[in-house]
């Protein structure tokens, strides 16, 4: 018996398929993922992937000639608007009407800033996509996880936002509740105080 779970990548024992619920969507994710994040036992790109039929997850660090992401960003009835604060970078917020009316796609980028950054300069296929933001303010639960600052977010806190702006009618709110669920088990099998001495400072 293999130690880790075929469908959502991580060990038996850390297993997170209990939690996922299969959500309905009309605006599709496609999630980049840089290598090192592949099997990080706390990564949440596969809450998305798993929760959301319609999503894509690709893995690497170049894009440029990624045969399958190529072929999606060259559908010509899709607009396609990547996740990336930028100088240039719209508040995802203007985009909940063109959500409503025609078929969106949004690429995130799942790694650390440096990794994604580099991701998104060396992925010359990206560089003519327009950017998107979230609004500020949001601050991260990824409690279990240095961030650089409060406002960082969790590639799945990051989906959850940008699919609740643009379909604001729909609930995602199972995409926090797989992530808290994962951070607490996570939580749960750390010695007495360890948490409360690292993270709660």
């Amino acid at each position: 018996m293999s130690r880790y779970c075929l469908q959502c990548g991580k060990s038996q024992k850390a297993c997170i398929c209990q939690w996922i619920q299969s959500l309905s969507s009309n605006v599709e994710l496609i999630i980049l993922q840089h290598p090192t994040e592949e099997h990080r036992p706390m990564g949440t790109a596969r809450i998305l992937s798993l929760s959301l039929p319609n999503s894509y997850l690709f893995v690497g660090e170049d894009f440029s000639t990624h045969d399958e992401l190529n072929h999606l960003l060259a559908q010509s009835d899709v607009e396609h608007y990547i996740l990336y604060p930028s100088d240039h970078s719209r508040s995802a917020d203007e985009l909940i009407a063109k959500a409503n009316t025609d078929k969106v796609r949004v690429i995130l980028l799942d790694g650390t800033w440096k990794k994604a950054y580099k991701m998104w300069q060396v992925s010359t296929n990206l560089q003519s996509l327009p950017c998107l933001h979230l609004p500020k303010g949001l601050k991260g639960n990824y409690r279990i996880r240095k961030a650089p600052s409060e406002n960082s977010l969790s590639t799945v806190e990051a989906g959850y936002h940008i699919l609740s702006l643009l379909q604001p009618e729909q609930d995602f709110s199972p995409l926090l509740a797989a992530f808290d669920h994962m951070i607490q088990f996570q939580i749960d099998q750390m010695p007495p105080g360890v948490f409360e001495r690292n993270y709660l400072k």
